[in-house]
């Protein structure tokens, strides 16, 4: 790969370096390819992640973490930014696609994936990442309270696995792990990527994919200063996230074809239910998110941990005046829980005035999916021995009277704005992530997600990654990070 003047010559252009971007470079790098990555944010040095809220909000999140939907309600939608993109402020949970989620996939978007399929493309990340259960010990005496509550009511659950190595729980997964513990993109796949030989190129803010012909011929890019970059190479895996992706596939003018580019929207919205102890609970003591309850997952409800320090609690308790000063006075018996719903309801993405434009209303089977959801919390908190709990509802009003316009919600996991489909007249993309109609260009981020997880997609994500990449070395997927052959290989 050289470097002539404002460009670069490469076999793949790769467009952001998050959970897609990274593991796309990683893999085709280590096949021997020439590989370039844009990147719009920057490299964050762990020395600098000093669980500052203000700060670490201002640095590593986009817009620091203020982004909103427009629509019933206005929800925060918190993105992250820079090398490792949102993996380096999420809590790191790892779930596989639900069985039932890929059965969907094939029969409704003729998506030639199955569990056992995908089986090594899983594995495969899994071991990258160093995925495993987190321990009771590790989890905190947050998690304990909800494994009581949820022991006692008979309901199912468990330690949630995530992508961490040698974690000592300090509490802060959301504001960048200070001990680099937690194995986001950053530190496991970009490495890799540049050890075989990749060149990353941080704060390129990309333009537009080139398109020759109706092939891919590379990516024109600004860089921080101003200067104009490009990359030129026949392959471009955009993986710029669900929101920027469809954005870039509109200004390159491919990917509209179906009219679908930009709509689909789904999000895991999600609140967060404060409960008053007896004990002391410390939640900013342990893994913030290491516990879930899935009892309702089949009716797409979703509890999983979260907490976090003071000033995190501070922001989310959904008490005002007096009542919140007392309830942070008393910080160390509170313990907080969250629930997440697998929506129904569908948004949309677009720009305005040179600006993002994200639209998004609660349907109302996702209202009932909430009220439900915040009356079996309260069951859960009370079963645990709660001495007060604090939904995200006005005063007064009671989970099964809420209205839309009650809920204050936060959403994470933003998927499905070029969705894949097998039919080029249903979806962006093709059943190997390539957009339809532009060849050599495909997708590698949660925009291509045909549906609703019901889970976090962080590895769903990275699974497809992987698939794509080895689909364009022309080979399968072995199961072990060492390349042994085990027999078994993600479609290709």
């Amino acid at each position: 790969m050289g470097r002539k003047g404002g460009w670069l010559d490469a076999d793949a252009c790769v467009i952001g370096a998050g959970a897609g971007g990274a593991v796309v470079a990683a893999e085709l790098a280590e096949g021997g390819r020439s590989v370039a990555v844009l990147e719009e944010g920057h490299r964050h040095d762990p020395d600098g992640f000093t669980a500052r809220m203000p700060e670490m909000l201002a640095r590593l999140y986009r817009d620091g973490a203020q982004i909103m939907t427009i629509g019933k309600p206005p929800i925060m939608l918190p993105l992250g930014r820079g090398v490792g993109g949102t993996t380096l402020i999420n809590s790191g949970t790892c779930f596989r696609t639900p069985a039932r989620v890929l059965e969907r996939w094939q029969h409704e978007f003729g998506m030639d994936m199955s569990e056992q399929s995908l089986g090594p493309c899983f594995e495969r990340v899994e071991q990258a990442l160093s995925v495993s259960e987190v321990t009771p010990e590790l989890a905190g005496a947050n998690a304990e309270v909800a494994r009581r509550g949820a022991a006692r009511l008979g309901w199912s659950h468990g330690y949630l696995r995530r992508n961490a190595r040698g974690c000592v729980g300090s509490g802060v997964c959301t504001l960048g792990c200070p001990t680099s513990a937690k194995q986001h993109t950053g530190i496991t796949y970009v490495p890799r990527a540049q050890q075989a030989g990749a060149r990353i190129v941080t704060g390129a803010q990309v333009q537009r994919v080139i398109i020759e012909r109706g092939r891919a011929r590379g990516a024109q890019a600004r860089m921080t200063d101003g200067a104009p970059f490009e990359v030129r190479a026949p392959i471009v895996v955009v993986a710029t996230g669900t929101i920027h992706t469809p954005l870039l596939l509109g200004r390159s003018g491919i990917g509209s074809q179906s009219g679908q580019l930009g709509r689909n929207l789904s999000l895991h919205p999600a609140a967060g239910i404060f409960a008053r102890m007896g004990e002391i609970v410390d939640m900013s003591r342990g893994v913030p998110q290491s516990f879930y309850v899935d009892e309702f997952a089949h009716e797409g409800i979703m509890f999983e941990g979260a907490a976090g320090p003071p000033a995190y609690a501070a922001m989310a308790l959904p008490l005002t005046g007096r009542r919140h000063a007392e309830a942070m006075a008393d910080y160390r018996r509170l313990a907080l829980f969250g629930l997440m719903v697998s929506d129904s309801s569908r948004g949309s993405v677009r720009t305005l005035a040179g600006r993002t434009l994200i639209r998004y209303d609660l349907s109302y089977d996702d209202l009932m999916r909430f009220r439900k959801g915040l009356a079996r919390m309260r069951e859960l908190f009370d079963a645990a021995g709660a001495r007060e709990v604090h939904l995200p509802l006005p005063e007064g009003v009671k989970p099964e009277r809420a209205r839309v316009r009650d809920l204050k919600l936060m959403a994470f996991h933003p998927l499905g704005t070029a969705r894949a489909d097998a039919r080029p007249t249903h979806g962006v993309l093709d059943g190997e992530m390539a957009v339809h109609g532009a060849e050599g260009v495909y997708v590698a981020d949660g925009s291509a997600m045909p549906s609703s997880l019901g889970v976090n997609p962080q590895l769903t994500i990275m699974a497809l990654a992987t698939r794509l990449a080895f689909h364009l070395l022309g080979k399968g997927v072995a199961s072990t990070a060492a390349n042994e052959d085990l027999g078994a290989q993600c479609p290709s």
